[in-house]
């Protein structure tokens, strides 16, 4: 029999079936246990009556076979090794971790009650109960449905447009749809049939703390529909039970992050990808996958709808929507103001109040103070400040990276946001002993800070990283929010995506040209994509917003473009350079990263890598095959070192897609001999991140 297992070792790995417990074609996908060198490991069956390449008194005997639950469905299996053959990853590696984790542990585990039910499922009422009041909530009862508000012009034609496909089969179309135009209530009115019908739909979204807020909307709707999440931070039990649910037909609605891409839906009629253009849904670690181009492989493999939601698309999205390989819906206008906020630029060469306010948005924060009216301010950059420097020249660095300390004050410290390393604040200099040492720019501790000097009688809420930790915080900060109990919130890219907050006339924006100077040729994409989506947070209620970004470079074209909240022609000048550069769309990327305790060993490693690519590529041109495969030299990674090793990668350049994955499938299975066990390398195709 054949066994994925979640080790970074190529597989997947062969066993003997238990002598006791013969296995048939109806065990494939349950999980087993097995030993793996000293250790014990659960695995998924992949294959039985297998003819293994290794002698039969060479392979080990799987311990047991676990038969309570239910298989990993055929179309989940064939998606995660879809995923790990495009992605250069071990099975085991994309599809293990994509499970319970109680399905993925050695230890016992109960089966957990169920969260919902199916129609099938309910267990019948005891003698002389009355059944429309006793056990209602374990029999999943109904509620009442919260009521559908009228739709728009524009949403009336959007649904016009995308009802037919519930039922042609596979599809791919963009919903680009202005903040506040109502997307969410596009995604209701298509649940609806998908429900009716007695289908399940996938709802996706970028990141946890989005969760909530979709969960509530979809559950308010269709109170039993048995709406279940996936996600990393539930607890195990309730997301084995969802997973449960979903693999039963009982949860006919599945809202989760990146991994739900992979989650058991036999009836599945419907994936929607919400806020498609989010970098979160990239897997920066482990296997490399990309949870929206899984979505849409899923659904083509269902031949079933998809629905890509965003007010700023990805580009590549949108230069397939422009070439006519997908559909577009557009959303143009708000469901509920009028108007989209006025967006205004702060000239900061004209001077600052302190810490970076100008006068403009201090007083346009206490306007708001006054009226009872919300603001949010936004800088992406946790902590007090970036650094501590002193007039020496000193700075404030981490000795395991090439990165600065960032100063905290809660709790105080300097922590390295890379590796995790803290250290005491210094009394004085460790290189002059001055006594002044000062902190250098500002991040959210320290606005949150200088707001409360500036506007003493305001209710101030932190949103970021450091202050959202616990599983609670923040279905109590929405609740907050929403109960007009803060009056400005401080926080980072947390708070611009997808969130309604009606309270909010002000948005401001500290520091925007942050990201212009970084080398990442898709910064300008995702720096415009953050400001108008924060920017989309002003003005969704009644009252006009009004966003004011402070900048110091207002002559560039992406301020020009954001102040006509003119995405289509951002995008046109965007991907107008990118083609000139040859750069995606119009080219394909892969980026093999290497790890080592030294700059020489990494060099190395890469070198020997490059020359193994060319020689591949070579001789496929002596085969006659099309190999317009570009291998760019080594050179040390933008943050060339983290945790103590060395950083490096290599680039991978290819105008068409098929010769990168042909160039790929030899490439990759002999970089482990190449490596050796001095440097760890991890291969990421399509990178979002390239410098």
């Amino acid at each position: 029999m054949r066994v994925a297992l979640d080790v970074p070792l190529a597989g997947p790995f062969d066993y003997l079936p238990p002598s006791d417990d013969p296995l048939t074609a109806d065990d494939i996908g349950r999980r087993v246990l097995v030993p793996f060198g000293r250790r014990r490991l659960a695995g998924v069956v992949l294959a039985v009556d297998v003819v293994s390449d290794w002698p039969a008194e060479q392979l080990k005997t799987v311990e047991s076979i676990d038969r309570r639950a239910p298989p990993v469905p055929a179309e989940v299996l064939a998606l995660a090794s879809f995923a790990a053959e495009y992605y250069r990853a071990n099975l085991g590696e994309v599809l293990l971790p994509a499970l319970p984790p109680a399905l993925r542990s050695t230890r016992q585990w109960r089966m957990p009650r169920p969260l919902v039910r199916g129609p099938l499922e309910q267990p019948a009422p005891p003698a002389g109960a009355d059944p429309d009041t006793d056990d209602a909530d374990d029999r999943g009862a109904a509620r009442t449905p919260a009521a559908a508000p009228t739709l728009t012009a524009e949403q009336a034609a959007a649904l016009a447009t995308l009802s037919p496909k519930l039922a042609a089969g596979f599809s791919t179309t963009l919903l680009h749809g202005v903040t506040g135009s109502g997307k969410t209530e596009v995604y209701l009115r298509l649940l609806a049939e998908v429900l009716g019908r007695g289908g399940q739909a996938l709802i996706l979204v970028p990141e946890i703390n989005l969760v909530p807020q979709m969960l509530a909307r979809v559950r308010e709707r269709f109170p039993d529909a048995g709406v279940v999440a996936q996600h990393s931070a539930l607890a195990d039990g309730e997301r084995l039970s969802g997973w449960l649910a979903a693999r039963s037909g009982a949860a006919r609605v599945v809202v989760g992050t990146r991994l739900a891409v992979f989650a058991p839906l036999p009836d599945l009629a419907l994936v929607i990808v919400d806020e498609e253009h989010d970098a979160s849904y990239k897997q920066q670690d482990g296997p490399r996958i990309h949870a929206r181009d899984l979505a849409l492989y899923r659904a083509q493999q269902r031949a079933v709808p998809v629905l890509l939601g965003s007010a700023t698309p990805a580009l590549e999205t949108w230069a397939r929507a422009e070439a006519g390989a997908i559909d577009r819906v557009s959303l143009s206008r708000r469901a509920r103001a009028s108007a989209l906020p006025n967006l205004q630029l702060v000239d900061l060469r004209r001077g600052v109040v302190a810490a970076g306010f100008s006068q403009r948005l201090v007083d346009a924060l206490r306007l708001r103070l006054e009226r009872g009216e919300q603001s949010l301010v936004y800088i992406n950059r946790r902590g007090y400040a970036p650094t501590l420097r002193c007039a020496c020249g000193w700075l404030a660095d981490c000795q395991r990276c090439n990165a600065h300390l960032v100063l905290h004050r809660q709790p105080r410290g300097l922590r390295c946001h890379h590796c995790g390393a803290q250290q005491r604040i210094p009394t004085a200099c460790p290189s002059c002993g001055n006594l002044d040492l000062q902190a250098v720019g500002q991040a959210t501790q320290r606005i949150e800070t200088l707001l409360a000097e500036l506007l003493p009688t305001a209710r101030i809420a932190r949103v970021d990283r450091d202050s959202v930790r616990r599983r609670d915080d923040w279905p109590q900060l929405l609740a907050d929010i929403e109960a007009r109990r803060i009056d400005v919130l401080v926080g980072t890219q947390m708070l611009t995506k997808g969130h309604d907050f009606p309270g909010i006339t002000l948005v401001g924006v500290v520091d925007a040209d942050a990201a212009l100077y970084a080398s990442d040729f898709r910064a300008p994409e995702r720096l415009f994509a953050q400001l108008l989506q924060v920017a989309g947070r002003a003005g969704r209620g009644d009252t006009p917003g009004e966003v004011l970004i402070q900048t110091r470079l207002p002559e560039h074209p992406l301020f020009d473009a954001l102040l006509r909240a003119d995405f289509a022609g951002f995008a046109k000048d965007q991907l107008a350079e990118r083609q000139a550069a040859a750069l995606p769309p119009y080219a394909h990327l892969a980026v093999l990263r290497a790890e080592a305790s030294s700059d020489e060993a990494c060099e190395r490693f890469l070198g020997a890598a490059a020359d193994l690519a060319q020689q591949l590529i070579r001789q496929a041109r002596q085969k006659q095959a099309r190999q317009a495969v570009q291998v760019f030299d080594p050179v040390p990674a933008g943050l060339a070192r983290v945790a103590g090793q060395h950083r490096w990668q290599l680039m991978l350049h290819a105008t068409q897609r098929p010769a990168l994955r042909a160039l790929l499938a030899t490439l990759a299975p002999q970089l482990p001999a190449v490596a050796g066990r001095q440097v760890r390398w991890s291969l990421d195709v399509d990178p979002q991140l390239t410098d």
